[in-house]
C-alpha cells in the first residue's frame, strides 16, 4: 500500500486533471478521511465535502442506512451512494468499521467496510486490520485513498 502522502498528491492531480468532484461519508475514521483530503494540494477545486456520521441513528436518518448493522457491506454502499448525492459529488467514498478495540455489531475490532459510488456504479470491500485502534484507523484512511484514486482515475480514462 502506498503512503498516505502519495496517495493524496495523487489523488489531488487525478481529480483536479479531470474535474472531477469527491464526497466522503465516514463513521470509523470521525473526519480523518476527510481532513486528509481537505490538507491536499487544489482540495478546494475537487473536493465538496463530507458528513461524519458517527452514530448508527445518524447514518440511518442522514444518509439513508437502512435496518442492517452499521458495520456492513449494505451499509457502507448506502453512505456512499446518499453522500454523493447529497453533496452532489461526481465520486463518493464511505467508511464504516470497528476500530476496537472490543467488538461491535458481532464484527470484531478491525473489521471495516469501505465503498464507492460514482453514480452510474458502485463496489465495496471488506478489510480486516490489526492493531491498536489508532492504526486501524491509519489502515482504513490508506485503503479509502487507493479506493478513491482508482475511481477518480477510472472515470478519467472512460471521459
Amino acid at each position: 500500500m502506498a503512503e498516505i502522502g502519495v496517495l493524496v498528491q495523487r489523488l489531488s492531480a487525478a481529480a483536479a486533471r479531470s474535474d472531477c468532484t469527491v464526497a466522503i461519508a465516514e463513521s470509523l475514521t470521525c473526519g480523518k478521511l476527510s481532513s486528509t483530503l481537505g490538507a491536499a494540494p487544489e482540495s478546494a477545486r475537487w473536493l465538496r465535502g463530507a458528513v461524519v456520521a458517527y452514530s448508527t441513528q445518524v447514518k440511518r436518518q442522514l444518509l439513508g442506512v437502512p435496518e442492517v448493522p452499521a458495520v456492513s457491506q449494505t451499509a457502507a454502499r448506502a453512505m456512499a451512494g446518499a453522500v454523493r448525492t447529497l453533496l452532489g459529488a461526481d465520486v463518493a467514498v464511505a467508511v464504516t468499521g470497528v476500530g476496537g478495540p472490543g467488538a461491535q455489531d458481532g464484527e470484531p475490532a478491525g473489521s471495516v467496510w469501505l465503498a464507492i459510488d460514482t453514480g452510474t456504479g458502485q463496489w465495496a470491500r471488506h478489510e480486516q486490520f490489526g492493531g491498536e485502534p489508532a492504526a486501524v484507523l491509519e489502515a482504513t484512511v490508506a485503503v479509502a485513498l487507493a479506493m478513491l484514486l482508482d475511481a477518480v482515475e477510472k472515470r478519467t480514462l472512460s471521459s
